[in-house]
């Protein structure tokens, strides 16, 4: 991994976040929400202090009943919405969708600008705005992994890259699901495309290509490759087709890192077969009964 940051300087960096984060009390407000509630969970707006500080939000829906309940936390997409937990989430799992500074409701001082984020601060891994974006997925989890009404044993994690650092530097999920990788080899992705959000780096690196050695030290630090070896759930990556960026060649490196922690699922492009396969895969980890979306007719 050329221009990488030394492992050394490596866990000094997030050694970094981590106690900066300890310093600010989270502070979570609740506030019920009942227009988003049901009939089957209750759904609350979530506000927590990340450092900073900032206060980040997040909606949060706990099924109605005794509980404890499996927890789910996923972490945010690219992209200035994030929105309510599925309907067929909120009756299995305690739930928290998190929205990171910069994002909607939770864009107060700071908005994101898309495209933008994903080179604010780059040039530098001390001002890179991912450094308090994953602060933010850390604080979120801290929340939903010591909340009383939550399965401590059954919590799981979904998202992007987002979902395995904060698995790798919270290493209390029993699951992870991740998809969509951004940071996974990053500059060598974005060579190999045009589209955003990858395109952002290529803009970047064209307008400022003497910065180049400095973007990849930043980005060696957000690779999920180098967090890998501290996951400790059990983790399954969706692999996309032969030959493209996230196909199985691709995704090989990071699998082996993963070693027997990694399970994969060959995407079909089929939105809801896939959707199905990846929420029965969850459900079953979870103990709770999995939700097909598909009509069977249409099977």
């Amino acid at each position: 991994m050329p221009d990488s940051i030394a492992q050394p300087e490596f866990d000094a960096y997030w050694d970094a976040v981590d106690a900066e984060l300890a310093r600010w009390p989270a502070a979570p407000e609740l506030t019920p929400l009942p227009l988003r509630s049901t009939d089957f969970a209750t759904v609350y707006a979530l506000r927590l202090t990340s450092i900073g500080p900032y206060r980040i939000f997040g909606y949060y829906s706990v099924p109605r009943g005794a509980g404890p309940f499996p927890g789910l936390l996923v972490t945010p997409r690219y992209g200035s919405v994030n929105h309510l937990p599925h309907y067929d989430d909120r009756r299995r799992y305690a739930v928290l969708v998190l929205m990171h500074r910069g994002q909607r409701l939770a864009d107060q001082p700071f908005k994101a600008a898309y495209p933008g984020l994903l080179t604010h601060g780059i040039d530098d891994p001390a001002t890179y705005i991912y450094r308090g974006i994953v602060a933010d997925c850390l604080r979120g989890a801290e929340f939903l992994l010591d909340r009383p009404e939550v399965d401590r044993a059954r919590v799981a994690i979904t998202g992007d890259d987002l979902a395995l650092i904060t698995a790798a530097r919270r290493p209390r999920f029993a699951a992870a699901q991740i998809s969509g990788l951004m940071f996974y080899r990053m500059l060598e992705a974005a060579a190999r495309t045009d589209a955003y959000p990858l395109e952002e780096i290529n803009d970047h690196l064209r307008t400022y290509p003497e910065r180049r050695a400095a973007v990849a030290r930043t980005l060696s630090l957000f690779d999920p490759q180098r967090h890998a070896p501290r996951v400790t759930a059990t983790t399954l990556l969706t692999i996309g087709d032969p030959g493209a960026v996230g196909g199985p060649e691709w995704m090989q490196p990071l699998s082996e890192v993963l070693g027997d922690r990694a399970q994969h699922y060959a995407l079909t492009h089929e939105g809801g077969t896939d959707a199905d396969w990846l929420d029965a895969w969850l459900s079953a980890r979870m103990g709770v009964p999995p939700m097909p979306r598909l009509w069977e007719a249409a099977r």
